[in-house]
């Protein structure tokens, strides 16, 4: 999703992010003077249109609903497009641009830029990933996770870095335990890495979720606003790539299913006997999912899947345990 001018910025972000419907989240309702608090303008380093969201520390707060803090933002959400929700099992790959102005203010609580956040489940208060910035010593942006209700601060980067300068950030991900991440944030004119962190072994799904959604713009808490002055922090080009989940097997155990008949038909059973798993999630050749079943007995009716070449992924609660392919006739 790229700026293609001034006017209709928010139409244009719905009409990506979630067609009719809204995922513009900003307080125009407390701040009607100032109107939108997104807009589109031209920036002379990129060469083309960008995304503008502001946030101003003494007129803004949340939507009209939470008063201790401010929230521009953009998001996906379950009237998004399937391809932008992230999926237990899935592999997506976010990318953007973003440039922070170079007198750009922080507090030492919290200024969110980005998150990616669970909807569903006991845990969907609380982000797994968040790019926040904070005051410090030197001041830095923080990159946080978890996968339950604690968050912890897994890299830093100083601020200084990314203040005035357009940077690009890509963040690659499995939904799913033991599973990739990685994050790389590069500056844009020097080619220089400001931050990079990747782990192969992190637990990318919150218990009970019913998806993953990113977000990106400007939150910050207002209990520090003393340390805070008016922003406009500039995004553009984001992008949303679902690829192929299925080309490593890192966050499986060394355990596996066998299964007959394999070239199949209707139904296959699962041989081993000493190997528990309560779902099986079904990819096609192009780790796209397709279905996902709940196991009763060892055998599985898969009479719907039209022929062609699958992947099952087997699960035992949030642990998957098995990757096997599977050809249906």
């Amino acid at each position: 999703m790229s700026a293609d001018g001034a006017g209709n910025t928010y139409e244009l972000i719905n009409s990506v992010m979630a067609p009719n419907y809204n995922v513009v989240k900003v307080p125009d309702c407390v701040h009607t003077s100032f109107g939108r608090h997104i807009d589109e303008v031209f920036d002379t380093d990129l060469n083309k249109n960008v995304f503008r969201f502001f946030a101003h520390a003494s007129e803004d707060n949340d939507r009209c609903k939470t008063f201790d803090r401010q929230r521009t933002e953009i998001k996906s959400y379950d009237k998004s497009p399937d391809n932008l929700l992230g999926l237990e099992g899935e592999r997506l790959i976010y990318k953007w641009k973003m440039k922070l102005s170079a007198d750009f203010q922080v507090s030492p609580n919290f200024t969110h830029l980005h998150q990616i956040k669970s909807v569903g489940g006991s845990f969907a208060s609380i982000p797994m990933f968040t790019l926040t910035a904070r005051k410090a010593t030197p001041d830095r942006l923080e990159l946080r996770y978890t996968s339950t209700n604690d968050q912890n601060t897994m890299k830093t980067a100083d601020l200084d870095l990314l203040r005035g300068n357009w940077v690009s950030i890509s963040v690659d991900l499995t939904y799913g335990t033991n599973s990739d991440y990685e994050i790389e944030i590069r500056n844009i004119a020097t080619n220089a890495v400001i931050l990079y962190y990747q782990n192969s072994n992190l637990d990318n799904w919150q218990e009970g979720a019913e998806f993953a959604r990113p977000k990106w713009g400007i939150y910050r808490s207002l209990n520090n606003v003393q340390d805070l002055k008016d922003e406009a922090v500039l995004f553009a080009d984001f992008s949303i790539e679902e690829t192929n989940p299925l080309s490593t097997n890192r966050f499986f155990t060394n355990k596996a299913f066998i299964l007959s008949p394999n070239p199949v038909k209707n139904d296959i059973k699962i041989i081993n006997t000493n190997l528990e798993c309560d779902y099986v999630l079904v990819f096609n050749s192009l780790g796209k999912k397709v279905t996902e079943k709940k196991i009763t007995t060892r055998q599985i009716n898969i009479s719907e899947l039209n022929a062609g070449a699958y992947y099952f992924i087997f699960k035992n609660g949030s642990k998957m345990i098995s990757k096997n392919k599977v050809i249906v006739k």
